[in-house]
């Protein structure tokens, strides 16, 4: 039986090895480990031989002879955004989207807003293309971090807004750029279209995948954001009926069809995923505080599905009016019966419209109030997930405003303009805290590298969590066979290499 100070003594040899073997590897030399983790190394080795001052880690001892300066300390920033830079980020971008276009479609328009929209509109530019750029520069220098990245259960789920940060960009190319660039910009945006229907079909598609094969879930561990991956679809097909606007009837007719079908991928997946969360809130109750405004994100679904199914249609019953044609060809409908369906299709879409809104509605008076009810007791911290005020409330706003303009209701562009005006407020707070937090290095954490204490394997195991046989391959491949007699050689060989002598 061991002693009790034998197992001490083991135990303060674990924890000061800690304090060194937070990044092993030297593929990630750069790697900051979060402060909750610096913060625990510290209390844990304070007082050992050796040990750090307080404030200071034994993570990035600098090398010999090395010294300090503004070059090196910035290479190293540097490296550790890129490191740390995770998908999450694209919400800045959906944030920033939504506010633009929210400011064009205001029905109390006065003059210079438009413009502050446009420079909105630029800055999510810039900002997505900085975004991409930092994006594709992990991935490059550090591949394996790609794959570590898909395989988190729920880091990957971000990789949705990116496909819906990008449609906010196409939305504002088709209100404001492509009427005033001409025909050719025009041609340019629904090109950008297609490429984010593809995108977001493949994260729609793909993330559930992955969930059903390479995730490891529980029930306690369902929140909102797995809303995302399949909300980009819908998004991207209510961006299909502002794109349809602009270009001629052949290519709006399919655009119009293509949106419809991508409404169809995203909606019911999104139905089953709020039921799902729903059963979460009632049996395990509130996630955690970092997790509590991931609670406005089914707003998502319902304000973007509400806006697609109205702006569809109503795309649709104009198209009728000037070619006598909707969905079906000349050939398989007369004018008469063009319009009948284009006016049924529209009337149809008008009252889902209005059910998904009250659904919404239903959803934002429970996220404000569980929002409210665990802030009243507890301290909430800002993360980057607060960027989850602005897109749902922003597309909820939309929807209202368009429903405004369907029913011609002074009382919807009021409360529209009332949210709008809102979310415009919520991210110039967000926008100034994350500025804040960014200045001072704090919201560039990886989850999936972190649970990896920074540090990879050479190869990474087979990620399939379901029981399967392995498949029986009755001839091995020519490099397999060649491998086995290698490995046969190699082991009748004596230890100086003479064959068939044992070690005695």
């Amino acid at each position: 039986m061991t002693s009790p100070l034998r197992r001490m003594a083991t135990v303060r040899e674990d924890i000061e090895s800690q304090a060194v073997t937070l990044a092993p590897s030297d593929e990630f030399a750069d790697y900051e480990p979060p402060r909750a983790i610096k913060h625990e190394v510290e209390q844990q080795t304070r007082g050992r031989p050796g040990a750090p001052p307080p404030g200071q880690t034994a993570l990035k001892a600098p090398a010999k002879g090395e010294k300090a300066t503004s070059s090196s300390r910035l290479k190293t920033l540097i490296r550790h955004t890129v490191l740390n830079f995770t998908p999450s980020w694209f919400s800045v971008n959906m944030g920033t989207g939504i506010v633009s276009i929210l400011l064009w479609s205001l029905p109390y328009q006065f003059n210079g807003l438009r413009t502050i929209s446009n420079i909105i509109f630029v800055l999510n530019i810039v900002l997505f293309i900085l975004f991409v750029s930092l994006s594709l520069a992990r991935y490059i220098v550090w591949p394996k971090l790609f794959k570590l990245m898909l395989f988190h259960p729920s880091q990957s789920l971000f990789l949705g807004t990116f496909a819906m940060g990008f449609t906010t960009i196409v939305n504002m190319c088709a209100l404001s750029a492509a009427p005033a660039w001409g025909h050719g910009f025009v041609i340019f945006t629904w090109t950008l279209w297609w490429i984010e229907a593809a995108v977001s079909i493949l994260i729609c598609i793909g993330l559930p995948f992955l969930q059903f094969t390479r995730h490891k879930q529980k029930l306690d561990g369902i929140t909102a954001v797995w809303l995302l991956p399949v909300v980009s679809t819908i998004v991207a097909g209510s961006s299909g009926g502002i794109v349809a606007e602009i270009l001629s009837p052949s290519q709006a007719r399919l655009t119009l069809t293509v949106s419809w079908i991508m409404l169809g991928t995203g909606l019911p997946m999104a139905f089953i995923l709020m039921a799902l969360y729903y059963l979460r809130l009632a049996i395990y109750k509130l996630p955690p505080s970092a997790l509590i405004i991931s609670g406005f994100l089914p707003l998502g679904p319902c304000g973007q599905g509400a806006f697609g199914l109205m702006k569809l249609s109503s795309v649709l019953w104009k198209l009728s009016k000037i070619t006598g044609q909707s969905l079906a060809g000349q050939s398989a409908a007369t004018v008469a019966d063009a319009d009948v369906m284009a006016t049924s299709i529209y009337a149809v879409s008008v009252i889902a419209a209005l059910v998904l809104w009250g659904l919404g509605l239903v959803w934002l008076v429970l996220a404000v109030s569980l929002f409210i009810d665990l802030w009243w007791v507890s301290e909430l911290k800002f993360n980057l997930g607060w960027w989850g005020l602005t897109f749902p409330l922003g597309v909820f706003a939309s929807a209202t405003l368009q429903l405004g303009l369907e029913l011609d209701s002074g009382a919807f562009r009021i409360i529209g303009t009332i949210l709008s005006l809102i979310v415009v407020l919520l991210w110039m707070a967000v926008s100034a805290m994350t500025l804040a937090k960014v200045c001072k290095g704090e919201l560039f954490h990886s989850p999936c590298l972190a649970e990896h204490m920074g540090s990879l394997k050479e190869k990474m195991p087979d990620a399939r969590l379901y029981t399967y046989e392995p498949r029986q391959s009755p001839r091995l491949p020519l490099r397999s066979l060649s491998r086995s007699r290698s490995r046969t050689v190699s082991r009748s060989r004596g230890p100086r290499g003479r064959r068939g002598r044992s070690v005695e």
